[in-house]
């Protein structure tokens, strides 16, 4: 591969990494391209509900919940050990700082990587999701070192999960799964709503039942928010670490997860390499782009994700912002160019507009995307006039033209809604020709705030950017 279509370094150096200020202020966000995301600082510590090692939906595609929260490691040493974590206390103790033996932090294509310093010791530690599973690996490598003492090494890894919404938090005692060892596998299992296996191939794993409490998460108390927070302690797993080979762990809702954590991060770093060689490949401007234009066509990937329905069994959609949105049609529609036909997937680009076309109602696109069950809120004066604009574009890169007569009466349909007039006021004043819009207590504009009943910037009428679209 051309050394410019390699993503541009993203690297922190000890300076950074060992002050916890710096460090907590940088954060890592990687995800599966099915809903599932995973995020922390570099630190190694929780500073917001939504930081963990598996989030993942459960029961619909954006019923996002926290599944595993923390893989903590701790080298153990024939004379003491080494924690390679970092935890915050609602006491406001910082115990363990691990942060202190971190070397350096980089992004090898989307995985975190960490190199932590323990006298001679140098070990390697990647976090990494399995593409389009939700699986989520946590790895070392303790790398080979000419003048490194031989006396063994081994790791211990404290595994602490938890069950609840990525937006909310836990009591102690909130979350009582059944916790077995079978074999070669941990099995955390709450009712009927999900099974989570952990795998530790070459290691020992031992079934824990204790809470850890009072978890300080200081990005939570800025946003004025219940800013503490508890984990389930499951289990805990030896790993001896030999030189030149990967030791790990595989935690996944999926029935058979591969605990080949060789295999895997190869997977991983393939599926990466494809993204970013891909958008390489698209253009001659992308092939010339400078490459931190690489990193950005790797970092659109990770907004996409599936979203199958009924009438577009391969749907897919795009996560409006990480780590609380879900997917919004106005965000949508407007980053569909750059996140798929400017990296060169137009099949990724046909495949959101059949699915966002299955929701239209009354000439619109929906506001946000609906749950399971759930009735799509259409609180929204541009998505739909946006969706054009994706037609557009899409049009423009592939001349597709059978997609553009099978989707033309949809097209058709919503302008005549809009003449006419639709949902919240909107249609066209037959005096002007322009589109008007609004009604009391509810915003259709990107300037969307509202605080409880109020509307701050309810802007009824003829807002400028939806006649631009418009017209």
């Amino acid at each position: 591969m051309d050394e410019r279509a390699a993503p541009s370094a993203i690297r922190f150096s000890r300076a950074i990494c060992g002050d916890l200020g710096q460090a907590e202020r940088r954060e890592w966000w990687i995800a599966n391209g099915r809903g599932g995301y995973a995020g922390g600082t570099i630190a190694g510590s929780l500073t917001r509900r939504y930081h963990g090692l598996l989030i993942a939906p459960v029961g619909s595609p954006l019923g996002r919940r926290l599944i595993l929260a923390k893989a903590d490691a701790t080298v153990i040493a024939p004379e003491r050990s080494y924690p390679l974590f970092t935890n915050r206390w609602k006491s406001g103790a910082i115990s363990p700082a691990g942060h202190i033996r971190i070397g350096s932090f980089r992004l090898d294509y989307s995985v975190p990587v960490w190199t932590y310093e323990i006298g001679p010791h140098r070990i390697e530690a990647r976090i990494w999701m399995e593409p389009g599973a939700h699986t989520a690996y946590a790895a070392w490598l303790l790398r080979p070192q000419p003048d490194a003492p031989e006396h063994a090494l081994s790791l211990r890894v404290t595994l602490l999960a938890n069950h609840r919404d990525h937006h909310g938090a836990t009591v102690v005692g909130g979350f009582a799964p059944d916790i077995a060892v079978e074999g070669e596998r941990l099995l955390v299992t709450e009712g009927g709503s999900f099974s989570l296996t952990i795998r530790a191939r070459g290691g020992t794993i031992v079934a824990k039942r204790d809470w850890y409490r009072d978890f300080a998460l200081p990005l939570e108390a800025e946003r004025g928010l219940d800013a503490i927070d508890n984990h389930l302690c499951v289990g805990e797993v030896t790993l001896p670490l030999v030189p030149g080979q990967w030791r790990g762990i595989a935690a996944s809702l999926e029935a058979n997860p591969s605990d080949d954590i060789e295999a895997a991060l190869k997977r991983r770093l393939d599926h990466d390499r494809s993204i970013v060689s891909t958008a390489v490949a698209s253009s001659p401007a992308m092939s010339d782009a400078p490459p931190w234009i690489a990193r950005l066509a790797l970092a659109a990937d990770a907004f996409i994700f599936a979203r199958p329905l009924a009438s577009v069994p391969d749907g897919q959609s795009v996560i409006a912002g990480y780590p609380w949105f879900g997917d919004w049609g106005r965000d949508t529609m407007i980053s569909l160019p750059g996140l798929t036909l400017a990296t060169g997937r137009p099949n990724i680009a046909r495949r959101i507009l059949a699915t966002f076309s299955s929701f239209v109602s009354q000439g619109m696109l929906p506001n946000v995307f609906p749950g399971a069950g759930e009735h799509a809120d259409y609180n929204t004066a541009d998505a739909s006039l946006w969706f054009f604009e994706a037609w557009r574009a899409y049009f423009d890169a592939t001349k597709d033209v059978a997609a553009l007569r099978e989707v033309f009466p949809i097209l058709s349909d919503m302008i005549d809604w809009h003449q006419r007039g639709t949902r919240y006021g909107i249609a066209v004043d037959k005096a002007d020709g322009l589109l008007k819009a609004g009604v009391a207590g509810v915003q259709l504009t990107w300037m969307d705030a509202k605080v409880g009943d109020w509307v701050v910037t309810p802007r009824i009428g003829k807002p400028v950017e939806i006649n631009a679209l418009w017209y």
